[in-house]
């Protein structure tokens, strides 16, 4: 049942067709059909995914310094690049939210929860939900994607990581940049589930958690602990050969982009129709519910692993028995 049919569910204002489908490119036997709209989908329109490779293309270009320079620590060209970071995060984060939170663009149309962001709750920071997630997204999440990004591009100006040209092998280029999410999804669900361990849910990942209901300030404020096990991933490049855009786009794609993710609606809407893909409807359900969807549809551990929430009452039955279990 989703809104489209005049229909609400009880839990939100918004949902997509219920029970969620699976489609993810891990299939079998694959589809050829299914794989050409797949990519097609992502990599051949406007999408989220193509309009952060722009950006990383125009800011390897323009905005941040060249690998040349970074063949010794130094505070000019780190400082540099850690305002990029900074300055993506506020234009991107800010803008969405802006948009949707402040002047209202889409008013509730597409919003999963029908709540606001909080206010006066002490539960945050400043007693103000934003406000938290800012600080914890400003300070310690670009202050690490920053370091992850200097200590790589040392060694990629040192040659102490392999480095390729776009000419060298423009068909690995172009690979490599549809790989890099598939590699982030599967990274992130396993960060994702030892972060969901009791211990380290209590002390670390509770901070995240607290945004039950999601805006694009969210995505991107955690613990300075699980900024360290999230932005890891950016390491496959100290061992996989890539190109400084491939950096870019993976550092935009975890930080600026987790705001992205985390607008709290499905679709942007431009004179009532859906023209860029943001949200998702299963990691709102990972919000809501906690031990469910711990990583995304695209790579499909948790139907592999019998974490997957569907969106059904009988799939949050059992996801509600899986969290009194393991925090018995």
């Amino acid at each position: 049942m989703s809104d489209s049919s005049g229909n609400q569910s009880r839990e939100w204002n918004y949902h997509p067709d219920l029970p969620l489908q699976d489609p993810s490119i891990f299939k079998w036997p694959p589809s050829p059909g299914f794989l050409a709209r797949w990519f097609a989908r992502n990599w051949l329109t406007l999408s989220e995914r193509v309009i952060m490779v722009i950006l990383a293309v125009i800011a390897w270009l323009t905005l941040y310094p060249s690998l040349e320079t970074a063949q010794s620590f130094a505070f000019g060209w780190i400082f540099q690049t850690w305002a990029v970071n900074m300055a993506l995060m506020i234009v991107i984060a800010g803008a969405l939210h802006w948009y949707f939170y402040i002047h209202k663009g889409q008013g509730q149309e597409l919003k999963f929860d029908r709540r606001d962001q909080a206010k006066g709750n002490r539960l945050w920071n400043f007693a103000n939900q934003v406000h938290d997630n800012m600080f914890w997204s400003l300070g310690s999440g670009v202050a690490q994607l920053t370091a992850f990004q200097v200590v790589t591009m040392w060694l990629m100006a040192n040659d102490y990581v392999p480095v390729m040209t776009l000419t060298s092998n423009p068909v690995w280029f172009v690979l490599a940049l549809i790989l890099l999410p598939i590699w982030s999804a599967f990274h992130f669900y396993w960060v994702h589930r030892l972060l969901h361990v009791p211990f380290l849910y209590k002390k670390v990942h509770s901070l995240h958690h607290r945004n039950v209901n999601i805006g694009p300030w969210s995505g991107f404020s955690m613990h300075p602990v699980e900024h360290l096990f999230y932005l890891s991933s950016l390491c496959i490049h100290w061992v996989v050969i890539s190109h400084p855009v491939h950096l870019i786009f993976h550092v935009i794609y975890l930080g600026p982009g987790a705001a992205m993710t985390h607008t709290g609606y499905e679709d942007l809407l431009i004179k009532d129709k859906r023209r860029l893909a943001l949200g998702t409807f299963y990691h709102q359900l990972h919000h809501r519910y906690y031990e469910c969807n711990y990583g995304n549809q695209e790579m499909p551990c948790d139907r592999w692993f019998g974490t997957f929430h569907n969106g059904s009452e009988e799939a949050t039955a059992t996801t509600r028995a899986r969290k009194k279990k393991m925090h018995a």
